[in-house]
């Protein structure tokens, strides 16, 4: 078997974006590959119908889009060039048939639009992002327009920061931009806010017959909080009621159901800010809880080889409650949740359900079986059998040493059983001795399954057991398992030491001399933790990681709020607290060579995490080294430009061999 080698990763194709027809009948979806010549990735729209699938477009720059019947698409493209005018935002939509024929340009929003749907009338409603900052160009003209757009162009050179927070990994300064939701009516190009100026829209839906829009969101000035609010816009009449005031629920979505709404969401008064959403009736502006199950919404399954995302809850047909993407221990998979607290499994315990949509007893899904990329699968609801409809990257790992994960659980110093697995080095022999690399997963709340995981399959084929475990901290096994709210470094630590120890005793083959250790944002942080209190490994890499957690809660886009969360500790209440668990109070203690991997636009874990902890580690006279990603941010493993995901691997991989080799 060949090796797997570190740009294979640039021959998959990702798949994201499934949106099935109202009949159910096909479905469209987005599929994306690397392209080397230009250093991004291209996307374009494929068809999926019993007889098939086949592309619809090839412009290269086409991924959102929404049926506006059961044969034509809508969706935003730049394939018309035009100069861009700095404040004057501006989304070109194109319809096309999937009979055949050419897109045909159908309207220009003067927005950045984000998702947008047909009413039964003609118009849209849309989801746009409202700059409060930018005065509104389109009520102006001449040369009082002229002047406006000379002064804003001078603006640009001055950063005005009034709340927090005031940016978003992946978004930029976010300071006074919110999703806000419109009617566009492309007759006239008139653009009606539903929405006040200072509100963010986190969900909405339309009702089956399009005829009422439901939505969460949060109206803020200041200080943005984590609860939410759900409203009604009555189309017809322009109405809009408050359902739930914003101060009960951390609201994931809310839905139609019949004459009432189903809501999903989360108090956050026993588990904090991780803690799994229930299911609540909206009655006369309350939220009543109906069950609360105790399971994780939306996959958590961590892999390197996906872009994209797509619907992780949809309402059930027929008034059943909803359907639901849950992270179930290591996997994750569908599930109807219904209002009388049951959980039905509607897929396998294994690998990951990516993305999914259901119209009726129609249900297609994106994901991961076994060791294989992703593909789009139908499932049949009565038997649970699941079709591979697409064959995308069937020929990808063709003649590669692909290693089965093994599985090794193992029972922690209070008695839980974890769950963690080893990956064989190719052409492995019990008789040699081999390094091996401790893979970390980020988080906390996230969990490592049996999925193909490109990194890990790499430092396989390039000769490393590999070995990664899901300690406490993660997902899948409900709050209580994953609450380590001011235990950061403590249990989750002596669950990564214990299963290292137990790894090195199942494999005597490997040299416990040469063990590396690995990780990226959690993952990161507990590289940084265990540096400063071990010396058993020769090697790490730290990867878009915490070391500070007083500087990570006052710089980053969700700091203020998950580092006191997190720590269980404010740097007023209790500073040694805070101090206690950050990684870089232990510097002093490290000896073990440690590269830092870094993005200049991680607005999660802003750079200055990594830049301390490199000079902490430089005073004291360790080996490190940090390669800083220009333009990139907290999804360079998974989401980067191609060469720089090269670069990234080539740096992590080189030092491990430098060092373990």
């Amino acid at each position: 078997m060949n090796p797997i080698e570190l740009t294979d990763f640039t021959g998959f194709r990702f798949l994201s974006g499934l949106r099935l027809t109202e009949d159910g009948s096909r479905a469209a979806f987005a599929v994306q590959e690397s392209d080397l010549d230009k250093n991004a990735y291209r996307s374009d729209l494929w068809l999926w119908e019993p007889e098939g699938v086949r592309r619809l477009t090839s412009s290269g720059d086409v991924r959102s889009f929404c049926w506006l019947d059961g044969e034509t698409l809508l969706f935003p493209s730049g394939r018309e060039k035009k100069e861009e005018k700095p404040g004057e935002p501006e989304t070109v939509f194109y319809s096309l048939s999937i009979r055949g024929g050419e897109a045909v340009k159908a309207f220009a929003v003067p927005l950045a639009v984000s998702g947008i749907r047909p009413l039964k009338d003609g118009r849209f409603v849309l989801a746009g992002e409202q700059d409060n900052a930018r005065p509104d160009f389109s009520a102006l003209t001449g040369e009082e327009k002229v002047k406006a757009l000379e002064g804003y162009k001078e603006e640009q050179d001055y950063t005005v920061l009034d709340e927090i927070p005031f940016w978003s990994n992946g978004g930029g300064i976010t300071n006074k931009k919110r999703s806000r939701l419109w009617i566009f009516s492309p007759g006239d190009g008139t653009l009606t806010p539903l929405t006040p100026p200072l509100m963010s829209v986190d969900y909405w839906e339309l009702d089956p017959a399009r005829e009422r829009i439901l939505y969460c969101g949060l109206e803020y000035e200041n200080r943005m909080e984590l609860t939410s609010g759900a409203w009604v816009y009555t189309i017809s009449t322009g109405a809009c009621q408050e359902l739930l005031p914003p101060e009960q629920l951390s609201l994931y979505s809310a839905h139609f159901y019949g004459e009432r709404i189903l809501l999903l969401g989360s108090e956050g008064k026993r588990f904090g800010l991780n803690e799994n959403p229930g299911l609540y009736w909206c009655e006369n502006g309350r939220a009543e809880l109906i069950c609360a199950p105790d399971l994780s919404v939306g996959s958590s399954v961590g892999s390197d080889c996906r872009l994209g995302g797509g619907w992780s809850f949809r309402p059930c047909p027929e008034g059943l409650g909803i359907t639901a993407i849950i992270t179930d221990r290591a996997c994750s998979r569908l599930a109807d949740l219904t209002p009388e607290g049951t959980c039905t499994w509607l897929t396998l315990p294994e690998g990951s359900v990516d993305c999914f949509d259901r119209v009726g007893q129609v249900c297609l899904f994106i994901g991961m079986r076994g060791q294989g990329l992703q593909e789009l699968y139908s499932l049949n609801l009565s038997t649970g059998e699941e079709t591979c409809l697409t064959s995308f990257n069937q020929e990808a790992l063709a003649g590669k040493y692909v290693a089965v994960p093994q599985p090794l659980s193992f029972r922690n110093e209070d008695g839980l059983e974890l769950d963690g697995w080893v990956l064989l080095p190719r052409g492995y022999d019990p008789a040699r001795q081999y390094p091996a690399i401790l893979d970390i997963h980020g988080g906390p709340k996230t969990v490592y399954g049996t999925v193909y995981y490109h990194e890990m399959q790499l430092w396989a084929s390039q000769g490393y057991f590999v070995f990664y475990c899901n300690p406490r901290g993660g997902d899948g096994r409900g709050d209580a398992f994953a609450d380590i709210r001011g235990k950061y470094g403590a249990i989750d630590y002596a669950d990564l030491m214990g299963f290292t120890d137990r790894v090195l005793e199942a494999y005597p083959a490997i040299d416990a001399r040469r063990v590396g250790v690995t990780g990226g944002s959690y993952g990161g942080f507990m590289t940084n933790w265990i540096i400063g209190h071990t010396d058993r490994f020769a090697a790490a890499a730290s990867q878009r990681s915490i070391s500070n957690w007083i500087s990570m809660g006052y710089t980053t886009d969700i700091g203020y709020y998950f580092a006191p969360d997190q720590t269980a500790a404010t740097p007023w209440d209790n500073l040694e607290r805070m101090w206690d668990q950050s990684p870089l109070k232990y510097a002093d203690r490290c000896v073990t060579p440690t590269l830092f991997i870094h993005s200049d636009q991680d607005y999660r874990c802003w750079q200055a995490e990594a830049l301390q902890m490199f000079t902490a580690l430089k005073v004291h006279g360790v080996e490190s080294r940090l390669c800083l990603f220009k333009g990139e941010n907290h999804e360079l493993s998974r989401s980067g430009k191609p060469k720089h995901r090269i670069r990234r691997l080539r740096e992590i991989t080189g030092w491990m061999d430098r060092h373990l080799k």
